[in-house]
C-alpha cells in the first residue's frame, strides 16, 4: 500500500461521520434547467461567495453513455462548486479534517422532466453551519 493511501484511509478514519453514502436534500423547481442554474449561480453570488468552477456532470454522463454504456441519467445536471472563507474558517478551526469537505457544492439537475436543486448534507456538529448556507443557497434558487 503507498503511502498517499495509507495517508488517505487515515485522514477518512479521523474524518467524523464522513461516509461513502450521504444523504441529499432537494428541492423541486418548477422552472427550466436554465433557469435554475441562473438561480443557483445567483444565489452564491447574492451572498458575497464567488463560484470557483462549474461542474458539468450531466454532459459528461450524455458525451460518454455510449462508451461505458447505459441509460441516460439526466437532461442536464451542473454542480456549482465555491468556498466560504468565513465559514470554512470556522468549521476547520473546531476540526481541521473537515477540510475534507471543501469546497462546498449546490447542483441543478434535470430527470424525467422534473427540475431539482440541492446539496449533499454533512456531519453533525461544525458542518451545521455550512449545511444552513448550502440549504439557504438551495432554497433561494428553487424559490421556496
Amino acid at each position: 500500500m503507498s503511502v498517499r493511501h495509507t495517508l488517505w484511509i487515515a485522514l477518512i478514519a479521523l474524518t467524523p461521520g464522513l461516509s461513502a453514502a450521504q444523504d441529499v436534500v432537494t428541492y423541486d423547481y418548477g422552472g427550466s434547467f436554465d433557469d435554475a442554474t441562473f438561480g443557483v449561480e445567483n444565489a452564491i453570488v447574492n451572498r458575497g461567495l464567488v463560484v470557483d468552477y462549474v461542474s458539468h456532470v450531466g454532459d459528461m454522463l450524455n458525451r460518454t453513455r455510449e462508451d461505458v454504456g447505459g441509460d441516460q441519467i439526466f437532461s442536464a445536471a451542473d454542480i456549482y462548486i465555491f468556498c466560504s472563507a468565513v465559514i470554512s474558517r470556522e468549521v476547520m478551526e473546531a476540526d481541521p479534517m473537515n477540510i475534507a469537505f471543501c469546497p462546498y457544492g449546490v447542483f441543478a439537475a434535470e430527470r424525467d422532466g422534473q427540475v431539482m436543486i440541492g446539496y449533499r448534507t454533512y456531519p453533525d456538529g461544525p458542518m451545521d453551519q455550512v449545511e444552513t448556507l448550502l440549504d439557504d443557497i438551495a432554497r433561494e434558487a428553487a424559490g421556496q
